[in-house]
């Protein structure tokens, strides 16, 4: 008698045999699907983006466990922490001078424990730091994310240099986990406290994403309206957007070795 087949393997290696275009289009419905879902079962939006900060911080604590308790920073990557604390300490700032809320005491205390954890890796833990596999070069991302603002930032009244760094880091936090990518890319295996932390930012980027495409449908389009004029709330939109994509392959992954009972995840050659 055949053993039965697990249909999570079935589905799995069916998936894994489409083309990209394939996947791509899964990919798209099963985001609309769940942008539906959530719209029916959370009744305040505005929860959303509050479970996103608050993933990011869970994300920023397993990354504080792996650092006390295993005293190894092998596999993170610091220039995405340094990114990370860029954005967050811009954020921070025009929540202070533009609106103070409780995502401003959230991005405090993010900002806090990241910059903890870039403290770590930079002197505590320095000698596990693989700085040759942490090759990504911040400027490909920081000046086009400047320039960017430049040109494209919210059309608000408040004072000109708020609003630049308002864009700034909006499209900053949309690109800050390519170095992390990179890293992961260059080693192939990605240890279970990296792997939790990423795909915590995964599902953290996805719910702020939902939030925003939420809050339009909500307000019928009136919110990019409250935004400004011009190309800014699109790009508001299309930031969201990139950065729950460019995890989204990973989270595959990382759900397949879950489900597998796989602790340490091996990512085939092109995945991030």
């Amino acid at each position: 008698m055949r053993p039965a087949r697990n249909p999570i393997h079935i589905a799995s290696v069916w998936v894994r045999r489409q083309p990209p275009k394939v996947k791509a289009f899964m990919a798209v419905v099963l985001g609309m699907l769940t942008l539906v879902v959530l719209r029916f079962i959370v009744h305040d939006h505005d929860n959303l983006f509050v479970a996103a900060e608050a993933l990011h911080s869970i994300g920023i604590l397993v990354l504080i466990y792996k650092l006390t308790k295993e005293r190894t920073c092998a596999g993170l990557s610091l220039k995405s922490q340094e990114l990370t604390a860029i954005f967050l300490a811009v954020r921070l700032y025009c929540s202070f001078v533009m609106e103070f809320d409780i995502h401003t005491l959230l991005d405090l205390a993010t900002l806090a424990t990241t910059l903890w954890v870039i403290y770590m890796i930079r002197f505590k833990l320095k000698s596990s730091y693989m700085e040759d596999k942490d090759n990504f070069a911040l400027y490909y991302v920081i000046a086009p994310c400047a320039v960017l603002a430049l040109l494209i930032h919210p059309s608000t009244s408040h004072h000109f240099v708020n609003r630049v760094f308002w864009a700034f880091c909006v499209y900053l936090e949309a690109v800050s986990v390519l170095p992390q990518l990179r890293v992961m890319q260059n080693t192939k295996i990605v240890e279970p406290f990296t792997a939790h932390y990423v795909f915590a930012l995964g599902i953290a980027r996805f719910l702020s994403c939902a939030h925003w495409v939420l809050q339009v449908l909500d307000s019928r389009g009136h919110l990019l309206v409250a935004l400004g004029y011009g190309l800014w709330p699109s790009m508001v939109l299309i930031s969201e957007i990139v950065q729950t994509f460019i995890l989204a392959d990973f989270c595959y992954y990382y759900v397949k070795s879950v489900l597998g009972g796989q602790l340490v995840i091996r990512l085939p050659s092109g995945v991030v």
